[in-house]
């Protein structure tokens, strides 16, 4: 596989781009997400955790 066709080594170079621009500050980057997440048409779907799921033992 060429270098530039690497899609593993493109997703990291662009998640390092982006959180490099709030400084590797997480609280930063979710609230971008967020304000992006608010302003985008797109329907935002949440899950809920289940109450009723055995656990394992």
């Amino acid at each position: 596989m060429k270098k530039e066709q690497d899609p593993i080594k493109e997703v990291r170079r662009i998640r390092d781009s982006y959180a490099k621009k709030f400084d590797y500050d997480i609280d930063a980057i979710a609230k971008d997400i967020k304000e992006k997440e608010k302003k985008s048409e797109r329907k935002i779907v949440s899950f809920a955790a289940k109450s009723n799921v055995k656990k394992a033992g």
